[in-house]
């Protein structure tokens, strides 16, 4: 690749849009902040307006934004599938009668959390010279599993150009492949240009001989599987000098640590990680050093800085982690950190002063968001894209002013201030719900992608 295009690499962020169905139902086992905020009273309007004010903050300070759309709740046909019958307030009523749980579940906002959303290769690490998308399948929860499809289309949508994008269909959705994409991945290297080294964490290992010393957690489900990241890593033409494989610690899962980047996070050279991250640390970090070009940069946080229970409860490590042009980094954490001191303490001593690039940290308000267990990087995918492959980008996305005013505009417009778990039955919500759908669509140029704009 011409340095011309290598200095033309850059990392886009695409955060996903809170919905308008944003509502606190604890349905994610394992996630200790969902769990425990369960029937809380949400704010949708708050919620998306917060995410929105992030993308703002960091767009002004020359990081690239990309906006990514809800999906449609309450999924009402999914409520069909399961056998319930008539009009759609009676297919509502219903659910909310007979299985309340599921109600819920099909009106989850969890796509919000875009880490989630997929795993993406750049098209300098791919052997087509490509950008590869495979969609999660998310099927470690009902509720998320209703997602892959919606998501499948807005990702074909976005990065429609077949020159530039390749997109792959979903693992099969059965545990043996489980997949959380992103939040379960981190590419490292040099510079975003530069071939990088992809660090999949999983959970479990789902068939033949268990690995020597691997175990399973025994509290909370391991939600990724070994042979998924695997089969990620193919479908995008990885080698084995592409790819480490390592598996997350079974007491951090059993402590919240549901997926990999609540425990650590990756940029460039530098890998932030808490001491429980990885069942085999020493392994992980020498296989990371022989593969990669660069120098490893690990920035390891111990037990005696940050507890388990702190890193869980302040999301220190489901941070972004941003290189800047002059070589450092900045670190965008929730405001949750500077409530705990020990981790508060830990990032001005152990992080803002340690030696590595990481020079700045700045804090976001995403209560909404953390209320269920998802951070800043939770709101985010990684997206390396060079000039050419932005340009050939379809619709609306890319986030400057005018797009911020007419995204603040809309959710202005059509979200509630208030959501409480009895208003999920609400047939008029699921009509507001459909129309601001219907208008985001037109205002992002993305066309169809939702089920019912297609009939």
């Amino acid at each position: 690749m011409s340095n011309e295009r290598l200095g033309s690499i850059q990392e886009v962020n695409f955060d996903g849009l809170v919905g308008p169905t944003h509502n606190y139902s604890g349905l994610a086992v394992g996630n200790v902040a969902s769990m425990s905020h369960s029937g809380l009273v949400s704010n949708p309007k708050e919620g998306a307006l917060q995410g929105l004010l992030k993308m703002k903050s960091l767009m002004e300070a020359g990081y690239a934004q990309g906006v990514l759309p809800p999906q449609q709740r309450p999924d009402i046909g999914a409520l069909r599938d399961l056998g319930f019958r008539g009009s759609n307030s009676e297919v509502l009523a219903r659910a909310a009668q007979q299985a309340p749980q599921l109600l819920r579940a099909v009106c989850s906002a969890s796509s919000m959390w875009t880490a989630n959303a997929g795993t993406v290769t750049p098209s300098i690490d791919a052997p087509d010279g490509r950008v590869h998308f495979t969609p999660a399948n998310l099927q470690s929860s009902f509720h998320r599993f209703l997602e892959p499809q919606t998501t499948g289309r807005v990702l074909q949508s976005i990065f429609r150009d077949e020159h530039h994008f390749t997109h792959h269909p979903v693992l099969p959705a059965t545990p043996a492949f489980s997949d959380e994409g992103a939040a379960n991945h981190t590419r490292l290297g040099g510079e975003y240009g530069e071939p990088g080294v992809h660090l999949f964490v999983y959970g479990r290992q789902a068939f033949g001989d268990v690995r020597s010393g691997e175990r399973e957690p025994q509290r909370y489900p391991a939600r990724q599987t070994l042979e998924a990241s695997q089969a990620v890593a193919r479908q995008h033409g990885l080698t084995d000098a592409q790819t480490v494989f390592a598996q997350q610690h079974p007491d951090a899962i059993d402590a919240g640590v549901f997926h990999n980047d609540v425990i650590a996070v990756g940029n460039g050279p530098v890998l932030l990680y808490h001491a429980m991250a990885f069942l085999d640390e020493e392994g992980t970090l020498d296989e990371l050093r022989a593969k990669m070009t660069t120098p490893l940069i690990p920035v390891r946080l111990p037990v005696e800085a940050v507890s388990m229970e702190d890193a869980v409860a302040s999301y220190l490590f489901n941070s972004q982690l941003l290189s800047n042009p002059d070589g450092t980094m900045t670190l965008v954490v929730p405001g949750e950190c500077q409530e705990r001191e020990a981790v508060w303490r830990t990032i001005q001593d152990l992080i803002l002063a340690g030696n590595n690039p990481i020079g700045e940290v700045i804090v976001k308000d995403v209560k909404q968001s953390m209320r269920n267990g998802g951070g800043p990087a939770c709101l985010r995918l990684r997206v390396v894209l060079t000039d050419a492959e932005r340009e050939a980008l379809t619709g609306r996305v890319l986030l400057n002013d005018a797009l911020y005013n007419d995204l603040t505009g809309w959710v202005n417009r059509h979200y509630r201030d208030r959501l409480a778990p009895d208003d999920l039955a609400d047939p008029q919500l699921a009509e507001e719900s459909l129309a601001a759908l219907d208008e985001l669509t037109q205002l992002l140029k993305i066309g169809s992608v939702y089920p019912f704009q297609l009939g």
